[in-house]
């Protein structure tokens, strides 16, 4: 009876080590697509042209002849950020996975520079599981969280990765200790 709670205890300590090693693997890729997102996005938006504008806003005339229109930049206009969005998923497949060897943890790096320099990729793992799992934690996150996506990238501000992966959408929160904001 006593080996019978032994293997019952052995098997419960088995499935607990697989439920958190697998919630921490999530949590891991979900962070890990919200930072290459943020990259990629960000890659994006310095592509175009700072020098172009759109117009936005209603063309309609007001009852003082006026009209609501004003310019801003086109990349960060949210037509163009929407365009961007819709492709910045394709990009998970330029990631490979790189493990920590002294946590564990894994992150992810893009595999293939934007300017052509020589990269270290001697600790990095390409596979197409992982970049399939990035893009669909990418595809998620941009679903999810189009309207903060979009409200982060509209305006130039600093940390975008640490703000939206973290305080905003905790999706690095085991990763980066920072103090949320309060509703």
């Amino acid at each position: 009876m006593a080996n019978l709670q032994f293997i019952v205890f052995l098997c419960g300590m088995l499935a607990f080590s697989v439920l958190v090693q697998g919630g921490r693997q999530s949590q891991d890729i979900k962070c890990g697509a919200c930072r290459a997102l943020v990259d990629e996005m960000e890659s994006a938006i310095s592509q175009v042209d700072p020098k172009k504008m759109i117009q936005t806003g209603s063309f309609r005339i007001n009852p003082d002849g006026s009209q609501s229109v004003k310019e801003v930049p086109l990349a960060r206009s949210e037509g163009h950020l929407l365009e961007v969005m819709e492709k910045v998923c394709e990009k998970m497949k330029d990631y490979g996975e790189r493990v920590d060897p002294t946590t564990n943890r894994k992150t992810y790096v893009r595999h293939t520079s934007r300017d052509g320099t020589a990269m270290d990729l001697s600790d990095v793992t390409f596979d197409s599981r992982v970049s399939g799992s990035l893009k669909f934690a990418c595809e998620t996150i941009v679903e999810q969280n189009e309207d903060e996506i979009i409200e982060f990238f509209a305006h130039e501000s600093d940390n975008v990765k640490d703000n939206l992966c973290s305080k905003r959408t905790d999706l690095c929160d085991h990763a980066l200790k920072i103090p949320h904001d309060e509703l």
